[in-house]
């Protein structure tokens, strides 16, 4: 019932909070001898979840390498400042998907109670 509510939102605030646990984590290994950047690309899990929910499966969420712009020395390939951006992006993305699906519950709600 949660998808016939909620849509595809739902979902997609999931992949959003799995994307910025995985940037959060690279930016905190920046200083990590071979730490690999790691990332999803999210129009293509939400495409894969999409479909998933029309077949009745369920989809693992492919992760992604980032290749560096500028290699270090110890193995890591984190550069700071594209994952800073990336998580600021996606952090406002998940800011509105959240204030969607907040005004659909208020919406609900409202026509639960008569209003």
């Amino acid at each position: 019932m949660a998808d016939d509510v909620f849509g595809i939102h739902g979902t997609a605030l999931n992949l959003r909070s799995q994307r910025m646990s995985m940037l959060a984590s690279n930016i905190a290994n920046a200083a990590t001898p071979n730490y690999k950047a790691r990332d999803i690309d999210f129009r293509d899990a939400l495409r894969r979840a999409e479909e998933g929910q029309q077949t009745g499966q369920t989809s693992n969420t492919p992760v992604q390498y980032r290749v560096p712009l500028q290699p270090s020395l110890d193995g890591n390939t984190v550069e700071l400042s594209t994952e800073q951006t990336q998580f600021a992006e996606n952090a406002i993305a998940y800011r509105t998907t959240l204030t969607f699906l907040n005004g659909r519950i208020a919406t609900l709600s409202r026509a639960l109670k008569g209003e």
